[in-house]
């Protein structure tokens, strides 16, 4: 689906956030319905995989920053944002319990039935987004082609860093949501452990978003990231060196849950101040695409590293390493605008 959250971004770029971010919610609440009414294996994976997938993707969260951070400027672009990501969050938390609610009360079917319907909401919500301002636009607009713009970022150093960085971002997220109350449960503890430990993680998330942005509206972003990562490696060496206890878990679910999705203000920040808004969108998908790559290996990795060994052990010291090196990596990016953003903002 990574692919598709790039193709959204470039149309999104070329004809604004607003409609695509319709066609998708359309094509999510379609996916939704269809699921509940699917009666073999194929329509299942047309409307559970492909419909739904296309829908979450043409609606991201992303679309609607790269429409919020074209209408203000640089002073206060990293803070929008932290916000964004923050709401994100929010409605993470709001939704999980509310759809396991409907599931719990009314039975799957007519739960799926009633997302589809709040799904469309989106849509009004898509209409009130700001369609861009004259004055922010036309400092950074070019001539430039999208194709020009690729290439350009892919030639940037920085760029490819911020790639790098981001799969470990996603290698970290994805194994821990999947993986962390199967591991609670290994060691013993009571299962609802794992599941208040993902939901503090989300609540969490949300301070850490925006505190993110604020950061990032003061200091160096790169530096930003590079606290972040290392911070994770510190956190999950911590978790494996105490003892395994209810508190443990909590404490550990808080705190890399402050370090959650904190990088995206500082990622896409980066991204926006390097190469301006014109085309933020899709080069944002792009290193996006970097974070599905890195999930996918997260949660298949740790399966079989769990399968072969009996243990994650492996899996939380390979997120030590990777959040160090991720770390590193960050700190030779190259913050300063193009030449050509500097010559249009002045």
């Amino acid at each position: 689906m990574g692919n598709w959250f790039t193709f959204a971004g470039a149309l999104a770029d070329k004809y604004g956030s607003t409609r695509v971010i319709i066609a998708g919610a359309i094509a999510y609440s379609i996916g939704l319905f269809g699921m509940s009414v699917a009666q073999s294996g194929f329509a299942l994976q047309l409307t559970g995989g492909i419909l739904s997938g296309l829908g979450v993707a043409f609606s991201a969260f992303t679309l609607a920053i790269a429409a919020m951070v074209r209408v203000v400027g640089p002073e206060r672009r990293s803070l929008i944002l932290g916000l964004g990501t923050a709401a994100g969050s929010f409605g993470q938390v709001v939704f999980s319990p509310l759809s396991q609610g409907f599931i719990s009360t009314y039975g799957w079917h007519t739960a799926l039935i009633l997302l589809s319907v709040i799904v469309l909401l989106l849509i009004p919500f898509a209409i009130c987004l700001p369609q861009g301002n004259p004055s922010a636009d036309q400092k950074q607009a070019t001539r430039q082609t999208l194709t020009e713009a690729i290439k350009e970022a892919f030639a940037h150093r920085g760029y490819v860093l911020l790639m790098a960085g981001f799969f470990v971002c996603g290698f970290h997220v994805a194994f821990i949501t999947v993986h962390l109350p199967a591991y609670i449960k290994d060691l013993g503890l009571s299962p609802s452990i794992g599941a208040y430990s993902i939901a503090l993680i989300g609540l969490m998330n949300i301070a850490g978003s925006f505190l993110s942005g604020m950061a990032g509206q003061k200091w160096s972003k790169k530096w930003g990231l590079a606290f972040i990562y290392s911070t994770r490696s510190i956190v999950i060496f911590l978790l494996i060196i105490s003892p395994k206890t209810d508190l443990t878990m909590y404490l550990f679910a808080a705190a890399m849950g402050l370090l959650w999705l904190s990088t995206v203000p500082l990622t896409t920040g980066i991204v926006a101040q390097v190469f301006g808004v014109q085309y933020m969108a899709t080069l944002f998908g792009i290193v996006f695409l970097s974070h599905q790559i890195g999930s996918f290996l997260g949660v298949w990795l740790g399966g079989r590293i769990y399968d072969q060994t009996g243990s994650y052990d492996g899996m939380w010291w390979a997120g030590i390493i990777l959040g160090l090196l991720a770390a590193l990596i960050h700190l030779p990016i190259n913050e300063k605008p193009l030449a050509r953003i500097s010559e249009k903002i002045a």
